[in-house]
């Protein structure tokens, strides 16, 4: 899927599939895919909040980038999700916001301690 215009009309119609088609939206440039994610990320639906934080960690991967809007919104789910890792392993560290940070140092110092 390549189109983020497919992607978002299937949000317009509340399709119950539209968090996997925000995983599979596969677009050269990041700054058409984040607006997508975020959507995810913001829907009343936790199964498509997942599908979008899923969605991010591809993003990161794929794109090494993230915006803010998506940081916001990622800020607000569980730690140590699939975004929280693909971000810190794919985007770099000084683009990362402090939250993240202490989410990743405090992991690995009880790493060292155990």
């Amino acid at each position: 899927m390549d189109r983020p215009e497919v992607v978002l009309a299937a949000f317009a119609r509340n399709e119950p599939m539209v968090g996997v088609a925000v995983i599979a939206l596969n677009h050269p440039d990041p700054s058409v895919v984040l607006p997508v994610v975020a959507g995810a990320l913001e829907s009343p639906d936790r199964e498509i909040r997942r599908q979008g934080v899923v969605a991010l960690a591809h993003v990161a991967r794929l794109h090494r980038t993230v915006d803010r809007r998506c940081l916001e919104l990622l800020r607000g789910c569980p730690r140590g999700n699939e975004a929280d890792d693909d971000l810190w392993s794919f985007v770099p560290h000084r683009r990362l916001p402090l939250w993240l940070w202490r989410h990743h140092l405090a992991e690995r110092l009880l790493r060292w301690r155990g």
